[in-house]
């Protein structure tokens, strides 16, 4: 265990180790993680692995697109196959609303540069011939759009960082964060005490726990949402459904399984990470109207994760104004996977440069809550 470090990044899921990649990347020396169990323990090896562009909100949008560019490069610059596959996303509409909805969403993420179209029910149907279209008004597809294995993903930089010189140590608590005169002096485990005057919070829905040990107050809760996973059977679903009035997506995995998840409708908060029979239920019903070739496969098992939700549904990526380089990266509601890449670029960026330079996520700080702010709407 190192006793000096430039940088700790507190929390090893998806998030934490982009950022500390990012880092060392960037020739940063002397970075080091901490997550407080094994690699991919919590969120990140829990959730279901899509990566989208399609969102309701420009910032989102355009970090999407920054790591889509980095997820095709993922083999070749971090060093592992994680499944990618560009398979596309397939947003279906239902309501008169959501017609209008689709349709401004994807005139602004084609002003953002983003390769988006509207496709008819007839054209679904043509192109989806296995799905029921029956109440379907229209849908956005994005063919970039795609989904990869989020464990083999966190796993990938945890290596690749142990490689690079960087320290990423598991099964490791932080007790406390020193502070002197608002600077901030070091950091206290159950394993040792790190000195470093940089701390970045990627704790997830923990995360204003860790902002807790030096009175930084971080607006994002954890929220329960579960998933299911079917048998394999042969390939026949490239893209990620999500059907946004019915509550769910599903995409098919690399080896065959159909992984499939809700929003609960009154979502357990905090650490309760329980199922539910409820939830198999509603999923199979809707499963079943929607996708009728899935009548007779069979569920293999289900979990759950916690998202961390933030007031607006949308990340917090800042510095606070009270402690000097105390970083936080935080509230991603369920996407934290597909945007980590650039979060992680934009976070080394912050660290570094004092600003970011690839990708501006200045709208994404803390003071946009009294300022008045625009929920993202494309959650599930």
């Amino acid at each position: 265990m190192m006793k000096h470090a430039s940088v700790v990044v507190i929390g090893g899921g998806i998030v934490g180790s982009a950022i500390a990649f990012s880092l060392l990347k960037m020739k940063t020396k002397n970075v080091c993680v901490i997550e407080k169990s094994y690699v991919s323990s919590g969120s990140t090896g829990r959730c279901a692995g899509g990566i989208r562009q399609q969102w309701s909100s420009p910032m989102n949008v355009k970090l999407a697109m920054r790591s889509v560019k980095l997820f095709e490069e993922f083999e070749k610059d971090v060093g592992m196959n994680i499944e990618y596959y560009q398979g596309g996303y397939l947003l279906l509409a239902y309501t008169d609303s959501e017609v209008d909805d689709f349709e401004k969403n994807v005139r602004m993420q084609k002003s953002q540069g983003l390769d988006v179209e509207i496709l008819t029910s007839n054209q679904i149907k043509e192109k989806f011939p296995f799905i029921n279209v029956e109440d379907i008004k229209l849908g956005s597809w994005c063919q970039s759009d795609g989904h990869a294995n989020p464990q083999l993903a966190n796993i990938a930089y945890a290596i690749a960082i142990r490689k690079m010189g960087g320290e990423f140590l598991t099964h490791t608590t932080v007790t406390g964060i020193d502070v002197q005169n608002r600077q901030i002096i070091g950091v206290q485990t159950d394993n040792g005490y790190i000195s470093t005057k940089i701390v970045v919070d990627a704790a997830g829905f923990e995360a204003p726990k860790i902002g807790s040990m030096i009175g930084v107050d971080i607006p994002v809760h954890g929220e329960r949402h579960q998933i299911l996973v079917t048998e394999a059977v042969n390939h026949f679903l490239d893209p990620l459904v999500i059907n946004f009035n019915h509550n769910y997506y599903v995409r098919q995995t690399h080896h065959g399984s159909l992984m499939m998840g809700q929003g609960d409708a009154n979502p357990a908060s905090g650490e309760d990470l329980g199922n539910t029979i409820e939830f198999l239920e509603e999923m199979s019903e809707k499963m079943i109207k929607d996708f009728p070739l899935l009548k007779n496969i069979h569920i293999v098992r289900q979990w759950s994760g916690a998202y961390d939700m933030s007031p607006d549904a949308q990340p917090i990526i800042d510095e606070s104004k009270d402690i000097s380089r105390f970083i936080y990266a935080t509230g991603f509601s369920g996407h934290g996977f597909m945007l980590a890449p650039a979060v992680g670029e934009s976070v080394a960026e912050m660290i570094i440069h004092g600003q970011t330079v690839t990708t501006d996520v200045s709208n994404l700080k803390m003071d946009r809550f009294t300022i008045g702010i625009e929920r993202e709407h494309n959650v599930v």
